[in-house]
């Protein structure tokens, strides 16, 4: 009876080299960075948004820290703050198309002639809390 060693009938499974820890967390933490930049709320020039909200009226209605007709700017980024569907592109939407029983009753009219660029800056500046 010949015997033949189990090594011989069965060679080793040779696989893919395993990259080295340090490559694979330096790629995790560029890709953990490229994510956060992009989904981050860019810093909005304050002075900017306040003069946007002042020129298209928003201000006859809202209130940077207090409820006046409309909620406060403080209590929208509060409640959005939460809501990871009310981004500042989603919001900027809500303001330029308008609405009504989000905030209660009261509708909140259209901003029809409002860029969607400025909409966008009031978004990220009301999301950013300007009371703060």
């Amino acid at each position: 009876m010949l015997l033949i060693p189990f090594s011989a009938m069965n060679p080793p499974i040779r696989t893919m080299p395993r990259p080295p820890r340090l490559l694979c967390s330096a790629a995790l933490i560029a890709a953990c960075m490229a994510t956060a930049s992009t989904s981050a709320l860019a810093a909005v020039d304050a002075t900017q948004a306040r003069e946007l909200a002042q020129k298209n009226a928003c201000l006859a209605c809202h209130s940077v820290s207090s409820r006046v007709v409309g909620p406060s700017y403080k209590e929208v980024a509060a409640r959005y703050a939460k809501d990871p569907t009310m981004d500042a592109a989603a919001l900027a939407a809500r303001i330029r198309s308008g609405g009504k029983g989000h905030w209660g009753t009261m509708e909140m009219p259209p901003q029809p002639n409002l860029s969607e660029a400025d909409a966008r800056t009031l978004a990220e500046w009301i999301l950013a809390d300007p009371s703060k």
